[in-house]
């Protein structure tokens, strides 16, 4: 079996052949290393022989290149000057293109509630749900007397959860709200910019970031930066299934997505081989603070950088990634989690996140078996198996440890919706249940194929996909197997098929995340943004159309070169073609925002409620109440906390069949004032039946739900009407607990007695 180590001597018969001394090379060298020489050599000497037309053709093509020393040197210069142009264009068309899709992300906005001439108020609601719950406290911070008294309100707050006093910057992830407000404050520009255009026009420019970064990830991928613009064009014509964030803005997503974006790029970036000492250190060092910020700005960044961690377990298992960089890529994920950990007061659930379980399991499973690697193909399966449940054992063990020393159940909610959702056993949890019946929680609809097939990008994502899936499978199996470089060299036709670092890397990412698209519709802006550039990438990829043109015995390079530019152009032509027209027509079209109701509900509150006064209601709406008026707050759409889950499951017995005593006690323990009826909530048509609202309070309640349909036999008939009905009917037995005080057609508004 001859090693890797008898490589150089490829190099060394060449200089032998041209006339160099052998023996004073040679000196020194044992009787056992020259019979492994004189093996190298008679395979070299054999793979002469059958490739002397090949040499031949090399040795003429040397020829034909050897000029002058002037013409070398001229040749040089010149395509340093065109290497220095490609990427200057290349930069130019990035930032131009990130540039032109936060004016086009904005101008919809605009267009779509004309947001520049509607009332404050107005404004304030189009930040639907969970939306304006995040808006409101860079409110707060700007409305603050200082910012020393605005971050006090933060960690002292005792307005979003009624008779609690939380820390918000320990609950929630809105440091981003912090800090624009801080910059919005310090900066000389009140005068010209009102705090909501700086809040907006920042995320609209963070859209700018994303693109840049898909740019950058494609063109690293390729070689190429029209691949880079191919990704731009494909993400911005299939903007509905890209991005939401013209009508999400302050979505955590939306902050989090670009730096999530910028660390891939970053890690493309870093798997490339022979990168100096200072690159290394340096993109080390980005992806470092892109990891960072992602997980500063959105609740969920441990569960995406869980699945990022287990492709890089895969790949590295595989030898398709260097060890020391996969190493360093699970530290940086460790310490950046930390430290949003620490900056959020050591919130218990990043504590007990199963990212850093993971992490350090295969930290501690690598010092334990070191020789991983070695062996042939059904010992190093064995190790895989051994080493797939050492990692798991380690990891459920560490966080259950790590759990119960906390008391941590801030994410228990999380673990019954996927159990109930993969079909371990049917649930009952109200929680879960919530999750569930939400479409955006669902399965990745049909129709979004069709949609992203129109624009080629579908088609050409799976040809992609198959063709790279293929490559990795055969390269696994080959890196399993332990085949050494020398079989190679003796075979080089049958080892052609490779897959760099980068490509692996993207290629498992979006496998993983597009499974997880596949099964939870919310986070497919995940996976079609990273569609893009994969798909991108392939089309543009020297490799691909290598691959492809010698299975069919077409291949030349500059047949490949050609394909490789004029496939994507021709793509550029199709979308440009059939695309811009129809994104033309959209920036004309203009709307405008119209909710009246909704505007004379915050309206009343704020002209006849007290500063101090308490709201129930649903959690969507509660959020628009805490930002349009600023009063206390029984519940909030902000999820995480297992209290509030239940304070939540309580107050909604407003639209259970509860008596009209138990509906107040619960109520006023919360101290609440007001309670706020929705009868798009008591009526509810939009889910079926089984998933609306009071379906899911019948259930948990253990009661029969309303309608023809089938229920399952141990619920039983309510002793009480619904209560969201009945109370409207001003029955004596309800009017002695509540008084209506404000009522339109979707609102109606109950003032709580205080009875001693």
């Amino acid at each position: 079996m001859i090693t890797m180590t008898t490589l150089p001597g490829l190099h060394f018969f060449k200089e032998m052949e041209a006339g160099m001394d052998f023996e004073s090379r040679a000196k020194g060298v044992r009787l056992k290393s020259n019979e492994l020489v004189t093996d190298v050599m008679t395979t070299v000497r054999q793979r002469r022989v059958e490739k002397g037309d090949e040499a031949a053709e090399d040795q003429s093509s040397e020829e034909k290149n050897v000029k002058p020393d002037g013409k070398i040197l001229s040749d040089r210069t010149g395509g340093k000057l065109w290497n220095i142009l490609s990427v200057t264009v290349g930069g130019i068309v990035a930032i131009s293109l990130g540039l032109l899709t936060s004016v086009y992300v904005a101008t919809l906005h605009e267009n779509d509630l004309w947001f520049s001439n509607i009332k404050e108020v107005e404004r304030e609601i189009s930040f639907r749900t969970e939306c304006g719950l995040y808006y409101s406290y860079y409110k707060q911070m700007i409305q603050a007397a200082s910012i020393q008294q605005g971050l006090h309100g933060l960690v002292y707050d005792n307005k979003t959860e009624s008779v609690r006093t939380i820390n918000i910057l320990e609950r929630m992830n809105v440091y981003q709200e912090v800090f624009l407000s801080i910059l919005y404050r310090i900066l000389p520009i009140q005068q010209y910019l009102e705090p909501v255009y700086f809040y907006i026009y920042t995320l609209f420019g963070l859209q700018a970031v994303y693109v840049i970064a898909l740019y950058v990830t494609s063109w690293l991928l390729s070689g190429t930066w029209l691949s880079g613009l191919l990704a731009a064009c494909w993400y911005i014509t299939n903007r509905i299934d890209t991005t939401r964030v013209e009508f999400t803005i302050p979505l955590r997503e939306n902050w989090a997505l670009p730096f999530f974006a910028v660390q891939i790029a970053a890690i493309t970036y870093l798997l490339r081989p022979h990168l100096q000492p200072v690159q290394e250190r340096l993109t080390l060092m980005t992806v470092f603070i892109a990891t960072f910020l992602f997980s500063l700005t959105w609740q969920f960044n441990q569960f995406m950088m869980l699945i990022q961690a287990l492709a890089l377990f895969i790949l590295d298992y595989f030898d398709m990634l260097p060890t020391a960089k996969v190493m360093w890529l699970y530290i940086i994920q460790i310490s950046g989690l930390l430290l949003v950990c620490v900056l959020q007061f050591f919130n218990s659930m990043i504590l007990g996140s199963l990212l850093i379980s993971f992490n350090a399991s295969v930290l501690i499973a690598r010092t334990m078996q070191k020789n991983l690697k070695k062996g042939g193909l059904l010992n190093r399966l064995g190790k895989l198996i051994l080493h797939v449940l050492l990692v798991l054992c380690l990891t459920l063990l560490m966080n259950k440890f790590i759990k119960k020393i906390l008391n941590l159940e801030s994410d228990e909610h999380i673990f019954k919706f996927l159990k109930a959702k993969f079909g371990f056993g049917a649930t009952r949890d109200f929680d879960a249940n919530l999750y569930l019946c939400e479409e955006a929680f669902g399965l990745l609809p049909l129709n979004t194929f069709s949609r992203l097939s129109d624009t080629l990008l579908f088609y050409v994502y799976i040809f992609v996909l198959f063709l790279m899936t293929v490559a990795a499978v055969i390269v696994a199996f080959r890196n399993l197997s332990g085949s050494n470089q020398v079989q190679c060299v003796e075979k080089m036709e049958e080892c052609t098929i490779t897959l760099k670092p980068d490509a692996a890397y993207n290629l498992m990412h979006t496998v993983l995340f597009g499974c997880l698209a596949l099964s939870t519709m919310r986070m497919k802006y995940l996976w079609t943004s990273h569609m893009c550039v994969f798909a991108s990438f392939g089309l543009c990829s020297t490799e691909v159309w290598k691959l492809i043109l010698k299975c069919i015995h077409l291949y030349t390079s500059q047949r490949t070169r050609m394909i490789k530019y004029f496939i994507p152009i021709i793509a550029l032509l199709y979308i440009s073609h059939k695309f811009w027209p129809g994104i033309m027509d959209e920036l004309s079209e203009l709307r405008e925002f119209y909710d009246p109701d909704t505007v004379e509900l915050m309206n009343w509150i704020k002209s006849n409620t007290p500063n101090t006064a308490v709201f129930a209601g649903s959690m969507q709406l509660l959020a628009g109440v805490k930002l349009c008026t600023g009063r206390t707050l029984t519940n909030h759409p902000h999820y995480e906390d297992k209290n509030l889950r239940e304070r939540t499951k309580q107050i909604y017995q407003i639209y259970a069949k509860r008596s009209p005593e138990d509906v107040y006690r619960i109520l006023r323990s919360f101290g609440t004032d007001y309670v706020i009826l929705e009868d798009s909530i008591c009526y509810e048509r939009r889910h079926s039946r089984g998933c609306r609202l009071r379906d899911l309070l019948d259930v948990a309640n253990g009661h029969i739900m309303d309608g023809l349909g089938e229920n399952e036999p141990d619920l039983k008939p309510s002793l009480y009407p619904r209560f969201c009905e009945e109370i409207k009917k001003n029955l004596p037995s309800y009017t002695i607990h509540f008084t209506r005080v404000f009522q339109n057609k979707t609102f109606h508004v109950y003032k709580l007695a205080k009875h001693k």
